[in-house]
């Protein structure tokens, strides 16, 4: 059976991730890696693949997994979807999906390629979760409690503002949905930690949330790539009440993250050409294998 040839574009925590979890599939390999400095200072775990400056450089992608800032997610899409390549990413704007979603879909449809967007684990794999809960118990009250753990969107959300050199963003549940959100900011020479802390707060990544922002000597001796989420649904299943959904886990953020766009990424394979999100995908057509093998185990 012929391989599935993936790039990843960018190389921060989720295309390291990414990578791993290409090399540990069996119908992947990798057609190479895309960063913006191209294969100058070419990281060792590199040497056996193409790095590139631009997709194009590289042979025979069929499927290119977007490991990118959410910002930067639709413009690398709008590049890479006419050449033909099929894209996934892990955008994270929850209030924003619907929106991408309606951009990329006429792109997808001219060109004859598949986009799976908000690919992560949440948006992602617990609005898979989300979904089968309430289709459970359709009448009720969901809640998704994040945390403790680094919020990568948000972390480099902060990073992005002007003044701060480093930034870690900490989600810390208070229960029923609602989260407090801990930034540890580095600052620039110069840098006011008001005007900094003002611009975080105006953000849409943080104006819903209770927000807080320290100013550390150095985020790399507070970071923590775990994370979490408990998942609560109470409700109603027929005419019978109180119902009660639970799903938990923990995790190591971006290595989750990788994991599931790998899964998409060969979903995306499968799926007629369109924009999708997790929700609208078989769960089946994310794994590896013959159907009727997956079947006779997991049914």
């Amino acid at each position: 059976m012929k391989k599935i040839r993936a790039a990843v574009v960018g190389y921060g925590n989720i295309g390291q991730f990414a990578l791993q979890a290409l090399e540990a599939a069996p119908d992947f390999e990798v057609a190479g890696i895309v960063r913006r400095q191209g294969a100058e200072n070419k990281p060792a775990e590199l040497a056996p693949y193409d790095v590139v400056k631009d997709i194009s450089e590289l042979k025979d992608v069929d499927v290119a997994i977007l490991a990118t800032p959410t910002r930067s997610c639709e413009a690398y899409a709008r590049q890479i979807l006419p050449l033909g390549i099929n894209t996934v990413d892990s955008f994270d704007i929850h209030t924003s999906i619907l929106d991408y979603r309606a951009a990329l879909t006429p792109i997808n449809k001219e060109t004859g390629t598949v986009s799976v967007i908000a690919a992560g684990w949440d948006p992602g794999s617990d609005s898979i979760v989300r979904t089968l809960m309430q289709s459970l118990a359709p009448k009720g009250l969901s809640y998704t409690n994040f945390g403790p753990g680094m919020s990568m969107g948000h972390s480099v959300c902060v990073r992005s503002k002007a003044g701060v050199k480093n930034a870690l963003s900490m989600t810390i549940p208070l229960g029923e949905g609602i989260h407090r959100r801990m930034v540890y900011v580095e600052l620039e020479d110069g840098a006011s930690l008001d005007e900094v802390t003002a611009a975080i707060k105006a953000d849409p990544y943080f104006a819903s949330d209770e927000t807080h922002v320290f100013q550390v000597d150095s985020v790399d001796d507070v970071r923590d790539m775990g994370h979490g989420v408990n998942l609560v649904r109470k409700g109603v299943s027929g005419k019978t009440q109180n119902q009660r959904l639970e799903f938990n886990m923990s995790i190591n953020n971006p290595a989750l993250t990788g994991q599931v766009l790998v899964n998409v990424a060969r979903a995306s394979m499968r799926l007629q050409p369109g924009c999708y999100t997790m929700i609208e995908i078989p769960v089946i057509d994310m794994l590896p294998g013959e159907r009727e093998d997956l079947i006779r185990h997991l049914v």
